[in-house]
């Protein structure tokens, strides 16, 4: 009797100590908690670095852009006997110069805008205030408008105390502009004076099979990239020369200035360069003659259309052949992820990838079918069956009910076209 007892008391013993040990937590918890915090603190780290380092990586992919861009006319230098580093010292002090002599001649232009627009103001004030009081039968006088503005002297304090804060803003806003430029500027230098030691350094981590394609890729880059610079400086040449022309015909200040000013502006901000570069010639042709702006805005839409339309496609034929659409959409999706320098980069950007693309996907040739061009007078004639079958101005063709192989009519189908045509008016 005590053995049973001891017997069974074992099964409830052993299943008493073996409660708690399935209670405990399974050995892979701890550890799958830990890498779940590792990975956690890992992405927060790797998520600060990416935004303190966004501003540095945009400036070294701008800068990787100007080196691809300068490098056509350093390889052309270097071929001539010329030493590679004095080559990219003589090409970055050219655009150096040009965009000093750029920036120098928009300050001229500005300073002196706003100069003549300060000696035109109390002359335009006289007519607005006299086409008020004309057409809406008014009486205003300036000594009116100016004892208002005296009297409402805590607007113009505001504006004082407003634009006094703003100084500072604007001050640090340009220094950051010209460090980033200089920045851009150094990395651009040596990337351009080191780039076969960048493309060997590069190739030496690959296989030699991925080498050719990494090579080809590059010459892509630099093709496409160089000659959308190339491309657009000659528009903005041709554009600055054309309405300095006009502009001097129609005797506006600063003519040279403005038509160099609309020239960059029009031809190296994408999409909305025009208009934002016609909005200056306007306003100085308002201050000197009203009547002016109109043919100035006249001769800005009749340039941007012969600019588009036949300009444009005979110089970029060779260089940056992108769809309208396309390059709309890529100027669009750059400057939603970088902003304006996404929007600059965007277009000599999809060129590279849309002609490394051509070059590795199939394509089949076409054969003639109305449908492809919907043209009237083509799809008239008759399509082969079993491709839908075909409509003749909402008739169907002599023959398509037909059974195959056994066409009601003797003629062919050319024929057969051939009356309708004869028989329609």
């Amino acid at each position: 009797m005590a053995e049973h007892t001891s017997e069974s008391a074992e099964p409830n013993g052993s299943a008493g100590s073996t409660g708690p040990a399935e209670q405990r937590m399974p050995r892979w918890l701890p550890r799958a908690m830990l890498l779940a915090f590792a990975l956690l603190a890992g992405y927060q780290l790797l998520d600060w670095a990416g935004h303190k380092l966004f501003g540095l990586a945009t400036m070294m992919l701008v800068a990787f852009f100007v080196s691809l861009a300068m490098e056509p006319a350093v390889d052309i230098l270097a071929r001539k006997g010329i030493g590679r580093g004095w080559a990219t010292g003589a090409v970055f002090i050219t655009l150096f110069a040009c965009v000093a002599g750029f920036l120098a001649a928009l300050v001229t232009l500005l300073v002196q805008t706003v100069s003549n627009l300060l000696e035109e103001l109390p002359r335009l004030l006289n007519e607005l205030v006299d086409f008020v009081n004309h057409h809406f039968h008014q009486h205003f006088t300036i000594d009116q408008l100016r004892d208002r503005l005296l009297h409402d002297s805590n607007i113009l304090s505001g504006y004082a105390e407003r634009a006094a804060n703003n100084v500072w803003g604007l001050s640090s806003t340009i220094l950051g502009g010209l460090v980033q430029f200089l920045t851009i500027a150094l990395f651009s230098i040596y990337l351009t004076a080191d780039g076969p030691k960048l493309r060997r350094t590069i190739c030496s981590l690959l296989p030699p099979d991925r080498q050719a394609t990494v090579l080809h890729a590059w010459d892509l880059a630099i093709g496409k990239t160089g000659g959308y610079l190339y491309s657009r400086a000659l528009l903005a040449v041709i554009s600055a020369v054309g309405h300095w022309i006009f502009l001097a015909i129609l005797g506006l200040p600063n003519a040279l200035a403005l038509g160099v000013w609309f020239g960059v502006v029009a031809s190296f901000v994408p999409t909305i360069g025009t208009y934002i570069a016609g909005i200056l010639p306007v306003l100085v042709a308002l201050t000197i003659h009203p009547i002016d702006a109109l043919w100035v805005l006249g001769f800005v839409v009749l340039y941007q259309w012969f600019q588009d339309y036949l300009l444009q496609p005979r110089i970029t034929a060779r260089t940056v052949d992108v769809n309208a659409a396309v390059a709309l959409l890529a100027v669009l999706a750059g400057g939603a992820l970088l902003g304006a320098v996404g929007a600059l980069l965007a277009i000599p950007a999809t060129a590279t990838v849309q002609a490394f693309l051509s070059e590795y996907v199939t394509r089949y040739e076409v054969a003639e079918d109305p449908r492809i061009e919907r043209d009237v007078r083509r799809s008239r004639w008759k399509i082969p069956q079993g491709r839908g079958g075909s409509l003749r101005r909402g008739k169907p063709v002599a023959g398509d009910d037909a059974p195959d192989g056994g066409d009601d009519t003797s003629k062919p189908a050319g024929d057969a076209g051939n009356d309708e045509d004869d028989a329609t008016p």
